[in-house]
């Protein structure tokens, strides 16, 4: 029986997914793109100030080496073989910023996570800096200067961090993304590491020219950056080196993705015009635009696809990136401890099956696409005595789709045609509450696949498609169909308009709350308890119970968390 079971599972190619809030390992069948087993690790985020986000290097590390351990387990208790994994692709979190010692390994900080905002005023310096006729920082990288991009963190880690600076000083500090940092240490670290990125992970550093694919020398002496530390750039489907550890040394690493490029592999989205939308800690649209750059006009981010292959071809994309989708459903989770668990959103939100006119805006780092707006910070709106928590877990998911449909009107105007329909992908995508109102708002029709780790799907291809490895054909022909859920509009164009409307008024409150000396201050906030500079702003008297006590307004919440 088990024989027969191995017989028929040919070449498998395993994907490191290593996302903000968790990593993954999963082995595909390289024939039928099926998902033969996974494993999967929380990891912990670290607010050390308010606006600061941080994760430790080595437990992103150890938790890739034991989802791997832990998958192999599972594929022996199936009696699949994993001497049938011939490669090993990583997708991950895109622009978080690590510095390690290339003689010890040891990293000498902790991960800046690409949603940290402790660079705004190094943001604001340098825009003064860049000419109002001649914005080359733009014009070579596609991105406009913001805290999201490695840049400007790498740039805070020189500034302020002794350890690091004497590191350069001595020739001993290396920087990656998170790709970077993993590829080094899976395949040796201190012990003949290969200090490389991809092409589409190096677009995401504001100092890569997106046109020449190269490290760019002028934005490297603008944000006044050695080179020297910076990682080779390879391609996105490549041998980059060995497992040198586990239970599947000696097996290639040959595909590198960042995350949300590999969704738009893993969804085949290969052709130009199309797109997809990934739902995780955060929400990204991108739509391929084949082989030429398009530079956007309504607050999109121009950025590399893939480049599948040495000698293949660079594709392109626009890209509307959101900062909290999914963060938000973590945060009413950790922070209000409305909900146990991740999956209940879906059963409160059921319950009342509306917000009430509660809107729930979750800047909390400031608004990425289309706004570009740092000063703005999280608002929950629209509260009556009425509310509670289920209108507030409906809202949350509601806010997702309503920024979608901001990221994707942008898309529209910028491509000139129209999308008919929106293909997803990403956790979130299990909770069809979230799938419907996103159909709803956007009023066309969603697809999901079946199987929705596109993610790891995506990187899993680049790995097996690499030359030298070559058991994955990427030809449209040997391309498996997916099955798909379709999810429709269920109300009418007026209603939609009339709910997003509302949502763009209370977008607009959400803006101007902080300057960038209170952002720098680390002081709590008005509501101490509620970190990342949240407010509440409410339309009516607050929650059932507020009274005056010692000439001080306090607020009964019992209607909103019990």
């Amino acid at each position: 029986m088990a024989a027969a079971k191995k017989a028929v599972l040919g070449p498998l190619v395993g994907a490191v997914d290593q996302g903000t809030s968790s990593t993954r390992f999963l082995v595909f069948n390289s024939k039928t793109a099926e998902l033969l087993s996974h494993h999967q690790v929380e990891i912990k985020q670290e607010f050390p100030r308010e606006g600061w986000v941080e994760q430790d290097p080595k437990e992103i590390l150890q938790s890739v080496y034991e989802c791997i351990e832990k998958t192999c387990e599972k594929l022996g208790q199936l009696n699949i073989d994993i001497s049938n994994i011939k490669a090993i692709g990583v997708s991950n979190q895109r622009e978080t910023t690590v510095v390690w010692d290339k003689l010890t390994g040891e990293p000498l900080y902790n991960a800046v996570v690409w949603l940290d905002l402790r660079t705004q005023s190094t943001v604001e310096n340098l825009s003064k800096r860049i000419p109002g006729n001649n914005n080359f920082v733009k014009s070579k990288t596609g991105l406009p200067l913001s805290t999201y991009f490695s840049a400007v963190k790498l740039r805070w880690l020189l500034d302020n961090v002794r350890k690091v600076q004497r590191a350069v000083e001595e020739d001993r500090a290396l920087f990656g993304t998170i790709d970077s940092w993993l590829i080094w240490s899976l395949t040796g670290g201190a012990n003949g590491g290969v200090h490389c990125t991809d092409v589409t992970n190096a677009s995401r550093t504001m100092l890569f020219n997106i046109h020449s694919l190269e490290w760019d020398k002028e934005l490297c002496e603008f944000f006044e950056i050695p080179m020297k530390i910076l990682p080779n750039v390879r391609s996105s489907s490549e041998i980059y080196g060995l497992m040198k550890a586990g239970a599947l040394e000696g097996v290639p690493i040959s595909g590198c993705l960042g995350d949300q490029s590999a969704a738009l592999v893993g969804q085949m989205c290969f052709q130009d015009g199309q797109a997809k939308n990934t739902y995780g800690t955060g929400c990204f649209l991108l739509c391929n635009t084949g082989r030429k750059c398009v530079f956007s006009e309504h607050g999109l981010l121009t950025t590399v696809a893939y480049k599948l292959g040495r000698d293949k071809p660079v594709y392109y994309a626009l890209e509307g990136s959101v900062a909290i989708a999914g963060a938000v459903i973590r945060w009413l989770r950790d922070n209000l401890g409305i909900i146990q668990t991740s999956e209940e959103i879906e059963k409160l939100a059921k319950e009342v099956g509306t917000s009430y006119g509660c809107y729930f805006v979750p800047a909390f780092s400031g608004l990425y696409a289309p706004y570009w707006e740092p000063s703005a910070r999280g608002i929950i709106c629209g509260l009556t005595q009425f509310t509670n928590k289920c209108h507030i877990a409906f809202a949350a998911l509601e806010a997702v789709c309503f920024q979608t449909r901001e990221i994707l009107d942008a898309m529209n105007r910028d491509c000139g045609i129209p999308l008919s329909h929106l293909q997803v992908d990403g956790g979130m995508t299990n909770n069809k509450i979230l799938m419907q109102l996103q159909a709803d708002i956007l009023y066309i029709p969603v697809v999901k696949p079946s199987m929705p780790e596109t993610t790891a799907l995506g990187a899993a291809m680049a790995a097996g498609a690499a030359e030298g490895v070559g058991v994955w054909s990427l030809e449209p022909e040997d391309l498996s169909a997916v099955t798909m859920e379709r999810f429709e509009p269920q109300i009418n164009a007026e209603e939609s308009e009339i709910r997003y409307s509302t949502w763009k008024k209370a977008v607009m409150k959400s803006v101007g709350w902080v300057t960038t000396q209170s952002s720098e201050s680390g002081d709590p906030s008005i509501f101490c308890s509620l970190p990342l500079g949240f407010f509440i702003v409410s339309s009516m008297v607050m929650l059932i119970g507020a009274r005056y006590i010692s000439g001080q307004l306090l607020f009964k919440l019992d209607n909103f968390i019990s």
